[in-house]
């Protein structure tokens, strides 16, 4: 690893450096739990020392601790607010500051093109209510698609992951519009990779528009989020989608057990569960038995309780602390993601050595509105919230179904100036959004109340069902 920054990237580097970590990759798992054990301990324990010489944030925070290799428990906790107050002190490469990286992404052309010729740069949605900035470099990216390859690898019947998208036809169903994760990354493959048949479409698209368009194409790889996945299968069971895809794909959101066995049933071939996130692209793999396995050779996820202490197995954490080992350029050391999960107290029994856990991530409802002609229109979630943080530049809301034709918007308290500019915005947003979904009768008000957390989960839902509430009108 170089000092502070990686030689010009391309994709033919990232392609043979991936190779590289597959392999490596699968020779450690074979090898079982003590190999991936030591394995994820070296990467901590260089990505620690990488940090500590190169990221003044990280020299900072660990000054007082001693000069050797640490406990994961010894280091202090690092959160996304406080990494991104001090980002240009986060970040190792002194070529990057905050100030350039938004301007390269506030234009939309450049997603999935390389900023500074070396790092891929996204943001996430900020559903937190506090937005990142995220940059990878080239062993990131090389990491995930080894990552991605080496768990294609073991379903049946398929083929080594580049070869079967260059193969076939490959879709993407996501929010394409700005610097998200999913995007951007699917982007720079397609733009370094021009002889492969891969192409996006928008979760913004009415349903009828996007069956067609997934109708023309017939893709034979198929990823979205499992909302979305759910509402295709719906399509595919009543005749209007008509496509034979031989692997689906799912990440970006929770996957209940009942929606995937409805998503493979309806499609008839194998779905992929991938838990993800902006911070860490690939953290873990669905199995058979409906677990998600850690890659705990590139991966630490510390399940933690309200006190940041560490939870047992078989309990259900507050939040979970991500350590990224892949990312040199902007370190990712316990820090917390705001999930909960549940390890496994016992060996899994598909037989895979990895850690396995079930996450209580993004959940969402699917909201079905009444339009003028009486018939249902389902839509998506992350279709809604990207409308709303597009338009009104707001992270922390709630959008509540009141009725078969009538929505509610919680805005976070604030000045009631900066409250009224938000709802200006979002609300006539999500009204044309509406009329393109043939909803133009249906009613957006302003709700007096905050939003308000899960009662069981503590987290924010935000889009939800509440059909009996009593809502405050504006």
């Amino acid at each position: 690893m170089p000092a502070s920054r990686w030689a010009p990237t391309s994709s033919s580097s990232i392609y043979w450096d991936a190779c590289s970590r597959l392999w490596e990759t699968w020779w450690t798992r074979a090898a079982g739990t003590d190999a991936i054990e030591s394995a994820r301990r070296r990467r901590f324990d260089a990505l620690v020392r990488h940090a500590r010489q190169h990221s003044a944030f990280y020299r900072d925070a660990y000054s007082r601790l001693p000069q050797r290799d640490l406990e994961a428990r010894e280091l202090p906790i690092a959160t996304k607010r406080e990494l991104m107050a001090r980002f240009d002190d986060w970040v190792t490469d002194p070529d990057i500051e905050l100030d350039a990286v938004m301007t390269f992404i506030a234009d939309r052309g450049h997603i999935g093109e390389l900023y500074l010729n070396r790092y891929l740069v996204w943001k996430s949605s900020g559903s937190t209510g506090s937005p990142g900035v995220f940059v990878e470099d080239a062993g990131a990216l090389a990491t995930f698609d080894a990552l991605m390859a080496a768990h294609i690898a073991l379903r049946p019947g398929t083929q080594y992951p580049w070869n079967m998208l260059s193969s076939r036809r490959a879709a993407l169903v996501v929010a394409t519009g700005d610097h998200f994760a999913s995007i951007a990354s699917w982007q720079r493959v397609c733009q370094g990779s021009p002889w492969i048949s891969a192409h996006s479409f928008s979760i913004l698209e009415p349903i009828e528009r996007l069956v067609a368009q997934l109708n023309d194409y017939q893709p034979e790889f198929l990823s979205s989020y499992p909302t979305m996945l759910s509402l295709l299968a719906l399509e595919q069971d009543a005749g209007r989608l008509k496509i034979s895809p031989t692997m689906l794909w799912a990440g970006g959101e929770t996957l209940t057990a009942d929606a995937g066995v409805d998503i493979e049933r309806a499609f008839g071939c194998p779905l992929t569960n991938e838990y993800g996130a902006s911070e860490c692209m690939s953290m873990a793999f669905g199995c058979g038995e409906g677990w998600l396995h850690v890659n705990a050779d590139w991966v630490l996820l510390e399940p933690v309780d309200r006190d940041y202490q560490p939870t047992s197995p078989g309990v259900a954490s507050n939040t979970v602390l991500l350590s990224n080992l892949a990312n040199y350029v902007q370190p990712i050391i316990r820090y917390d993601l705001g999930d909960s999960i549940l390890v496994n107290p016992e060996p899994c029994a598909c037989g895979n050595p990895l850690p396995a856990v079930r996450v209580e991530g993004r959940r969402d409802d699917i909201l079905s509105l009444r339009a003028a002609d009486g018939t249902l229109v389902r839509l998506l979630p992350l279709a809604l919230t990207t409308i709303v943080e597009d338009a009104a530049r707001v992270h922390r809301f709630q959008i509540v179904q009141t009725a078969a034709d009538h929505l509610m918007l919680r805005l976070e308290p604030c000045a009631v100036e900066a409250r009224h500019a938000a709802w200006r915005a979002a609300g006539p947003a999500l009204q044309r959004y509406l009329a393109q979904q043939s909803l133009s009768n249906v009613h957006v008000g302003l709700d007096k109340r905050a939003p308000h957390c899960d009662r069981r989960s503590g987290k924010l839902r935000e889009v939800i069902v509440a059909m009996e509430s009593a809502v405050g009108a504006r």
